[in-house]
């Protein structure tokens, strides 16, 4: 299902966060935000899931604007992936993908066969049977990662969700992680901080600076060294991945903050095409 933003401005507390950004995911892309912390990904990303409203312009799912329907009707159509969650280690695994299924439940019946088979269904996608019984606390991030992926998938849902997922991570467990998620038949949007893990599994790329956006396109025209250098302010090389064949990022020293300032660094080109 298509999610498009258009013209998207978030103020808190007098402050704008995000600033009259607009983009378009897509049926069954993958789209990774990107760009330094305070840049607005996760403002943004809560304005789809309805965590945030927006201060002005539209969030639309499938040509329809999320703020103007049901919150049952918005569980329906997107789940959302955070970091990790702690306050769900009372629960085992199986538990906290079966919370996955309460947008498809009556108040008046308990749980019916139907959200058992999506739950195992899940469950088997995400390879997490062999623990699925096991309390939350007793994982590691990655499968605690997982696990609310897993969650994500039993809600059924055309669009998911995933605010800086591999946060915390080791190599394996992102790796895996995005593997997983990028199989997957939804329409995806996810904050990454590491621009290689972007490059490498993502369709299409957003990079926000300051709430605005100053790069889209295909991950191989916008992560470029000139735009890491002039946004993150870090000297970088790209090349190819010869396992993957995908974009390599290859991250140098750090440049001046008074060269990569907002006053002094010139403005970056954004590309117009979506994928």
């Amino acid at each position: 299902m298509r999610v498009e933003m258009q013209q998207v401005s978030v103020d808190v507390v007098g402050s704008r966060l995000v600033d009259e950004v607009s983009l378009v995911a897509p049926a069954g892309a993958t789209v990774g935000l990107l760009g330094p912390n305070g840049s607005g990904k996760s403002t943004l990303l809560r304005t789809v899931y309805r965590a945030r409203r927006p201060t002005s312009g539209t969030i639309e799912i499938g040509g329809e604007d999320v703020w103007l329907l049901s919150a049952r009707e918005a569980a329906h159509r997107t789940a959302v992936v955070l970091q990790e969650d702690q306050r769900e280690f009372e629960f085992s695994a199986r538990e906290t993908v079966e919370l996955g299924r309460i947008p498809h439940r009556s108040a008046r019946r308990g749980t019916a066969a139907a959200d058992e088979e999506a739950v195992d269904r899940a469950i088997e996608s995400c390879g997490i049977g062999g623990y699925a019984h096991r309390p939350l606390g007793s994982l590691s991030g990655g499968e605690r990662q997982r696990v609310a992926v897993a969650r994500a998938i039993a809600q059924d849902t055309p669009v998911l969700v995933l605010d800086e997922p591999t946060n915390h991570l080791d190599v394996l467990a992102q790796i895996e992680l995005l593997e997983l998620v990028t199989r997957l038949p939804t329409t995806t949007i996810v904050a990454l901080h590491d621009l290689g893990l972007a490059a490498a599994h993502c369709d299409h790329v957003v990079v926000l600076d300051q709430g605005r956006v100053v790069a889209s396109g295909p991950p191989e025209t916008v992560v470029t060294a000139e735009l890491i250098a002039e946004v993150y302010g870090v000297h970088a090389e790209i090349g190819v991945n010869p396992l993957t064949k995908r974009l390599a990022v290859h991250l140098g020293s750090t440049i001046p903050r008074s060269i990569t300032s907002p006053a002094a660094r010139p403005a970056v080109r954004k590309e117009t095409s979506h994928p």
